[in-house]
């Protein structure tokens, strides 16, 4: 059995090393250029976002040779703390793509804020095509997405986030395939970036900037441990089987060794969820809901007298559910809070990246207008999270109710278009107040062909 399952690493790998452009259906490829937009306007919205300016300050500090960008803030550095800061910042508003799609199912992570940046930032340090650098970010995300799916815990595995764990086998992978290393060299890197995973998702519980910080670690990680694999280090024989591997120690076994081989080199999963609002996408059915309600019937939220927010049992056990604490982390806390999510649709009619910042989590009417907001179970729903009703109740009397099933941005039940992305890229951008319009639609039109592009230098010029 032990045998097989080093077979299953080593084709694993090997399909990172073997993988050709031609071999990838055009539809992945689409995904994979809408995530680039998509990620890069999420860093763009996140440059100045909480404890961004410090790691950036550094970063600089740190110096080292000067191989890759840190975008909209500008200067070079080494391409690992490129990536690490570049990460954080596209995580920042919990805005970035997410949810693998593997065989019709949808996976609870955020591969992409990973993955992309760790993509974009190795092309710009060798100068690869847009080409190569689609080939590598789809492989790894492969990777990535097909261990997910495999996990005996279906992605959630107790207490570890994934996005420290193992988002850095996507990242070892891509900077791997991008130095040009072997499928034995691949499997060192995956080995030595297991010896660096980590990561609680504690750091939502308490409404903590860590919770992006895992973002840029894996990207760092990832980079590094290539780089030690290119130099002749070597990780564990199997890091994913091993009795002491990735699967046993982090995802509670492998519940589905299947899905790692399946059409391998055939198939190519990734992240398929994009967001339309800058807060944890399971609040998201509750946004809509409220939304609605809103602006369909011009709703004064001054004349609110109760709103009862209706999710799954397994919502209202999330962190989600839990009082915000408006403190020294306001962003942190708010970005994954329901009370919060219903009171800012409700008094703003809208939800944005600002609605995040300081002075609105910190409103006074704000915090007031919460106490109106009560969470009960949705009957009947245990664990369905893409799913909430709200009803509100008027001084008068009147009452609304909504229920959405599938909110804006499901993959599987009401995606995104392509223009929604487009727009909700330029709309970060606006927000960012770093880059210009014309710009932001330069920027579309080359990331939109970015297998056209003999490198990356234009892209990242723009975003310096």
């Amino acid at each position: 059995m032990a045998f097989q399952n080093i077979d299953i690493t080593d084709a694993l790998c090997r399909n990172v090393t073997d993988t050709r452009f031609n071999d990838i259906d055009e539809a992945v490829i689409e995904n994979a250029k809408c995530r680039v937009i998509d990620v890069l306007g999420c860093a763009t919205a996140g440059a100045d976002a909480e404890c961004n300016p410090e790691l950036v300050n550094l970063i600089r500090e740190w110096g080292g040779k000067p191989e890759a960008s840190i975008l909209i803030h500008g200067n070079k550095t080494v391409a690992h703390n490129a990536a690490l800061v570049n990460s954080v910042m596209a995580r920042s508003f919990d805005f970035e793509s997410l949810g693998p799609l593997v065989d019709g199912r949808s996976y609870p992570a955020h591969i992409s804020g990973t993955t992309v940046i760790t993509a974009v930032t190795m092309a710009e340090t060798h100068g690869i095509s847009g080409k190569e650098l689609l080939t590598a970010l789809i492989s790894g995300d492969n990777l990535t997405a097909r261990i997910i799916a495999a996990e005996s815990t279906g992605g959630l595995p107790p207490g570890w986030d994934s996005v420290g764990t193992t988002n850095s086998f996507g990242a070892a992978a891509i900077a791997a395939r991008i130095m040009g290393l072997t499928a034995k060299q691949i499997k060192n890197s995956l080995g030595l970036v297991f010896n660096q995973m980590s990561g609680s998702m504690q750091n939502i519980w308490d409404g903590v900037p860590a919770f992006k910080l895992l973002q840029g670690l894996s990207s760092r990680n990832g980079i590094i441990s290539a780089e030690l694999a290119k130099a002749g280090w070597a990780g564990p024989d199997d890091p994913l089987f091993g009795k002491l591997g990735y699967f046993n120690l982090f995802a509670g076994g492998c519940g589905n060794p299947e899905i790692l081989t399946k059409e391998l080199g055939k198939k190519y999963y990734c992240d398929a969820h994009f967001k339309l609002y800058p807060c944890c996408a399971v609040s998201h059915a509750a946004v809509d809901c409220a939304l609605y309600l809103a602006n369909h019937y011009n709703l004064d939220y001054r004349k609110i007298k109760e709103a009862v927010l209706y999710v799954s049992r397994s919502g209202l056990n999330s962190f989600l559910s839990q009082p915000l604490d408006v403190g020294d982390f306001p962003h942190a806390g708010s970005a994954f809070n329901y009370k919060y999510h219903m009171a800012t649709v409700l008094m703003n009619k809208s939800i944005k990246p600002e609605h995040f910042e300081r002075r609105y989590v910190h409103s006074p009417e704000a915090i007031n207008f919460m106490k109106k907001i009560r969470l009960e179970q949705l009957p009947g729903v245990e664990r369905e999270l893409l799913c909430a009703k709200i009803r509100v109740t008027m001084n008068s009397g009147e009452q609304y109710e909504k229920l959405i099933e599938s909110p804006k941005g499901d993959p599987l039940g009401n995606p995104l278009t392509k223009d929604d992305i487009f727009n909700k890229f330029l709309s970060n951008l606006e927000f960012s107040k770093k880059i210009d319009s014309l710009k932001g639609k330069k920027l579309i039109s080359l990331l939109d062909r970015l297998e056209e592009l003999e490198n990356i230098n234009e892209v990242i010029n723009l975003l310096t």
